[in-house]
């Protein structure tokens, strides 16, 4: 289990915004979220894909970078940017997409669907010292709900910068709790 663990670490090809380049995981400071899907050219993923670039500035005002990535090949990448998004393409997508053709990257973060050779769809919440605050790996058919992404985000910065805990279904702006057996008994007792 990768959870309160460093990140593991890796170098691959990415696009960005159309250009390819070499990058790893510290190449981008800050909290990042790194997103797994299966394929390129598939059904579930440009939905995800899009749905991402759609809050694409509600990451960024979090400091998050988003970092996509499967098991295919930069060329396939670059082919996929190209096709517009009513013929089922990712056209418009801005955050980069990394290029995991050997496997070692989605091995290394345990989401591997060996039969398949593709990842499942995983997403690793890696904070600002590059330690694993939260995992959620779904089935190849499952969309994610990119909204609950965010939710997790600012949980983690509300914990980190106050000390308390976030409660189920916590949002911004709402009463956390102190972790004690006190704060427990307070936080219910409002409910």
């Amino acid at each position: 289990m990768l959870i309160g663990k460093q990140a593991p670490v890796f170098s691959c090809k990415a696009v960005i915004k159309g250009e390819i380049k070499q990058i790893s995981l510290e190449s981008f400071p800050g909290i990042k979220v790194l997103f797994f899907y299966p394929s390129d050219f598939t059904f579930v993923c440009p939905t995800e894909l899009h749905a991402l670039q759609d809050v694409l500035a509600e990451f960024q005002q979090r400091n998050t970078t988003v970092l996509a990535i499967s098991t295919d090949s930069i060329n396939s990448h670059c082919a996929w940017l190209e096709q517009p998004k009513k013929e089922g393409g990712i056209q418009g997508i801005t955050y980069p997409l990394l290029a995991d053709f050997t496997k070692a990257i989605s091995s290394s973060y345990g989401v591997l669907n060996q039969e398949e050779g593709v990842a499942y769809r995983g997403m690793f919440l890696i904070d600002q010292n590059s330690i694993i605050q939260a995992v959620q790996i779904y089935n190849l058919p499952l969309g994610r709900n990119i909204a609950e992404i965010l939710r997790l985000i600012d949980a983690m910065v509300f914990a980190q910068e106050h000390g308390e805990v976030c409660p189920a279904n916590w949002q911004q702006g709402e009463e956390a709790m102190e972790p004690s057996r006190a704060g427990v008994k307070s936080y219910l007792s409002k409910k």
